[in-house]
């Protein structure tokens, strides 16, 4: 029996089967010699076969020559092959964060600056609603697309540009503090990763997602009661307290932790992606999953600080 490799390889033979599906397709089985140049076996200055009359030919390098020129060049990168690469990923992640940043900052500033400070809750409105919907397109799309993930960070940073405004004008300084909170424990997270001390299991993973569902699912009853009156608490369940401590703060906590865990599982899937040589085209993919879970995180850090502070 021969060896499979061989038996396939078109430049030492080929199954039957794949030598009807390559004529059917009109390809050859090896690379054709340019036109003019057959079989060169002959020694030096021998004609060859195939070479018009009177015509020279240079001998063939030997093999050990093109083996060793072959050995000595520098392996191709990822970028040369296409791969994903870690600065792939954070560039992108910068240019979407960057997105969300400055058309935050256009939607805390630009309403008054032009002359229209009532434009800026119909652009928070418009951002959360197509922000919720653009991320809903993008996760589940199989192959990632740059403009509409740029578009979903652009909606993003009206809601949050808009969101920030009011909590800034009812809390000063909280801002500040929940970014500062959310870069410290991205700072941190990423850290423990590197170190291997926190690492995504399939238990943890597990466990992740059916938090997420949880956490989700308590969102929705809350605001549903929120938004019909059942709860007259601005924070809806979030303002019952418990034992003196307002339920949104434990609530809020564990949220933090869980987004801190997301964050465990995207670090996992970025390093897998670069590990198994994902197409480059994904690091758009990775930079979504992390800006959708930096929003995420800060805005919890917004309610769990504004809860915490109460009135003042």
């Amino acid at each position: 029996m021969s060896n499979p490799y061989f038996s396939n390889d078109p430049y030492f033979g080929e199954s039957e089967k794949a030598r009807k599906q390559r004529a059917a397709l009109g390809v050859p089985s090896v690379p054709q010699a340019p036109q003019g140049q057959g079989y060169q076996g002959g020694a030096y200055g021998q004609q060859a076969y195939g070479t018009p009359s009177g015509t020279a030919t240079m001998p063939p390098a030997p093999v050990s020559d093109n083996l060793e020129h072959a050995y000595r060049m520098p392996a191709a990168s990822a970028v040369q092959t296409g791969r994903m690469t870690y600065d792939d990923v954070i560039m992108k992640t910068a240019t979407v964060l960057g997105t969300i940043i400055l058309f935050g900052a256009f939607n805390w500033f630009g309403p008054a600056a032009i002359g229209m400070p009532g434009l800026q809750m119909p652009l928070l409105f418009i951002g959360a609603i197509g922000g919720f919907v653009l991320g809903l397109v993008n996760a589940f799309k199989r192959e990632p697309a740059p403009a509409l993930i740029l578009a979903y960070a652009a909606l993003q940073g009206l809601f949050m540009g808009g969101i920030s405004f009011i909590f800034e004008a009812q809390w000063s300084g909280i801002v500040l503090q929940a970014l500062l909170a959310t870069v410290a424990t991205f700072t941190a997270v990423l850290l423990l990763f590197r170190s291997g001390k926190v690492r995504n299991t399939p238990k943890f993973q597990r466990i992740v997602m059916v938090s997420l569902i949880g956490y989700a699912i308590f969102s929705l009853v809350n605001l549903v009661l929120m938004w019909t009156g059942v709860m007259e608490n601005a924070w809806g369940i979030r303002g019952v307290e418990v034992m003196g401590i307002p339920l949104g703060v434990l609530i809020g906590v564990a949220a933090v932790v869980l987004a801190a865990a997301t964050l465990v599982i995207d670090f996992d899937g970025i390093q897998k992606g670069v590990q198994r040589g994902a197409p480059a085209r994904y690091a758009w993919s990775a930079a979504f999953g992390l800006a959708v879970t930096l929003v995420w995180m800060y805005l919890e850090f917004l309610r769990l600080l504004a809860i915490l502070r109460g009135d003042n």
